[in-house]
C-alpha cells in the first residue's frame, strides 16, 4: 500500500518539475533549497531532547508562535527546530523565530530516502504538525523509528473530510500512526475519528491562533506606514490575503463606495496572498484609474496622495491592521475556504468576508452569531460585488458601527484564549517520554 503511495507520489513529482520550474522562473515562485526536501539536511548535534514543529506556510507558522513560547517556558532543556514546506514559511519562520530556535529547515519530500534522511539529521524526540498536514510516509517513517508525533491546532473542514473518506481504508492506516491529535472543535476531532483515529488519542483544545499576541516590532512598523503613506487622518480599507480574482472586486467595490462617500477620502490597501501575485496586482492597480503606489518603491512625495496602496511584502499585514478603518479578508469571495480573521479582529477592526470561509466554519459563525463579522452570502462575483460596495459604503459612513462590531470582535478573541496551555496540557505525557531517542533514530 505504502510502495503504491510513493510510487504514485514520485511520478506526481516528476510531472509538477516542469510547472514547477515555469512556476520559478516565469512568476516569480521559489523553490526553496531543493537539498533538504530531499533530506539532505545539516545534522543538528546535540545532546538536549529535539521538539520538531512543522508548519505549512505563512498562517501555520504564525499560530505556531504562542506554541512556541510556551514550549520554550515549561520545556527550557529541548531544542526546537521548526520546518515549513513554502519559501514564504520560511521567511516568516525566519523572521519570527530567530534566536529562540535551533534550526528552521524545508520539510522533506514524502519519499522514504528523503523523509529518512531528515529524520536522522534532526533525530526528534517529538513531532508536532500544525493544523492538517498529515503525510503519509512521514508519519510511517516517525511510528517505525519510535517517534511520537501529534497532530495540533488540528482542524479538517469537512470538504477535505469528504477526500479523506473516499481513500478511508488507506488515510485509516495513516492517522493510526498519530499518537495525538488536539483538534480545534468537537466537529475537527469527530471527523479525525471516523478516519479512524482512536478516541483515546483525540482532544480538543481550541484554536491557538486566539493566544497570538503582536510582535515587539508591529507598532513600529505601524508607525512607519503610518509617517509614509499619511494614513492616520484617513479611512483605510484594507484587502488582506487575497485571491484572484478578488483584488478586481476589491478594486470595484471601493471606487463605488467611494462616489457614494464623501466626508473624509477612503483609501485602499491591497495585500495579495502570494507573492507570485504582486507584478499581476500592481498591472492590475495601474488600469485601474485610481493613484497608487506601492511598499516596495522608493519613498516618494507621492505615497500621502495615492488612493491605493500595494503592499507588495510578507511580515507586515499584521500592522497595517492597526491602522485599518475596516477590513476585507479574502480567500473567502474565491473559493480557497478563507484566511485568519482572528488578527484584525485582536485590533479591534471591523471585518468582512465572503461567502466561502470552509477553513474557519466556527469561528466564523460564532463571530457572525456575535454581529462581529459581516459575511457575504452571495456567491455570484456581480453580486458579491455590489454586496461589498454596499459594506464598504455603510461602515464608511457609520463610524459607531464601525466601533462597535471591532468591540464585539476584539471581546470575541479575548473569551477564546488559552488553548495554548490547553494543547500543552494535551501534550504532556508525550513531552515527558524518557529515553535515547536520538541513538534510536540515528541507528534506524
Amino acid at each position: 500500500m505504502y510502495f503504491l503511495y510513493s510510487l504514485l507520489f514520485a511520478v506526481g513529482l516528476l510531472l509538477y518539475v516542469p510547472i514547477l520550474a515555469w512556476a520559478s522562473l516565469g512568476r516569480g515562485k521559489r523553490v526553496g533549497d531543493l537539498r533538504q526536501r530531499l533530506g539532505l539536511i545539516e545534522p543538528l548535534r546535540t545532546r538536549r531532547p529535539v521538539i520538531w514543529i512543522h508548519c505549512v506556510s505563512v498562517g501555520e507558522t504564525q499560530a505556531a508562535q504562542p506554541l512556541i513560547r510556551a514550549l520554550r517556558e515549561e520545556y527550557p532543556d529541548h531544542e526546537i527546530a521548526v520546518s515549513t514546506v513554502t519559501a514564504t514559511g520560511q521567511d516568516t519562520a525566519r523572521a519570527l523565530f530567530a534566536g529562540q530556535v535551533s534550526r528552521i529547515f524545508y520539510f522533506p519530500l514524502d519519499l522514504p530516502f528523503a523523509v529518512r534522511r531528515a529524520l536522522r539529521a534532526i533525530a526528534p524526540h517529538i513531532v508536532l504538525i500544525m493544523e492538517t498536514e498529515l503525510w503519509p510516509r512521514f508519519l510511517r517513517e516517525c511510528h517505525f523509528m519510535g517517534v511520537p508525533t501529534a497532530l495540533v491546532n488540528g482542524r479538517l473542514s469537512a470538504r477535505s473530510f469528504a477526500r479523506y473518506q473516499l481513500v478511508r481504508w488507506f488515510f485509516r492506516r495513516v492517522v493510526g500512526n498519530l499518537s495525538r491529535a488536539v483538534m480545534q472543535t468537537e466537529a475537527d476531532a469527530q471527523r479525525i475519528e471516523a478516519l479512524g483515529l482512536a478516541a483515546e488519542r483525540v482532544c480538543v483544545a481550541g484554536n491557538i491562533k486566539f493566544d497570538v499576541e503582536p510582535g515587539t516590532n508591529i507598532a513600529q512598523t505601524a508607525r512607519e506606514l503610518a509617517a509614509r503613506f499619511s494614513l492616520r487622518d484617513d479611512l483605510l480599507i484594507v484587502a488582506a490575503s487575497t485571491h484572484r480574482p478578488e483584488e478586481g472586486i476589491v478594486i470595484e467595490a471601493f471606487k463605488r463606495a467611494r462616489r457614494r462617500y464623501n466626508a473624509r477620502r477612503p483609501r485602499l490597501l491591497i495585500a495579495p496572498r502570494h507573492p507570485e501575485r504582486f507584478e499581476e496586482v500592481a498591472d492590475m492597480l495601474a488600469r485601474s484609474g485610481l493613484a497608487w503606489t506601492r511598499r516596495t518603491r522608493p519613498p516618494s512625495a507621492e505615497d500621502g496622495r495615492a488612493d491605493a496602496i500595494l503592499l507588495d511584502t510578507i511580515g507586515e499585514l499584521r500592522a497595517v491592521y492597526e491602522l485599518a478603518s475596516l477590513v476585507f479578508v479574502g480567500g473567502s469571495i474565491a473559493p480557497a475556504g478563507g484566511h485568519n480573521v482572528l488578527e484584525p479582529a485582536a485590533v479591534g477592526c471591523p471585518i468582512i468576508i465572503g461567502a466561502h470561509a470552509f477553513n474557519f466554519e466556527r469561528i466564523v459563525g460564532e463571530f457572525v452569531a456575535a454581529k462581529a463579522l459581516v459575511q457575504l452570502p452571495e456567491t455570484d462575483i456581480e453580486r458579491a460585488m455590489d454586496r461589498l460596495a454596499d459594506e464598504f459604503a455603510s461602515l464608511l459612513a457609520d463610524e459607531e458601527r464601525r466601533r462597535s462590531m471591532g468591540e464585539r470582535a476584539r471581546a470575541m478573541v479575548e473569551r477564546n484564549r488559552g488553548a495554548a496551555a490547553r494543547t500543552l496540557q494535551a501534550l504532556a505525557p508525550l513531552l515527558a517520554t524518557r529515553g535515547d531517542l536520538r541513538t534510536s533514530v540515528a541507528r534506524k
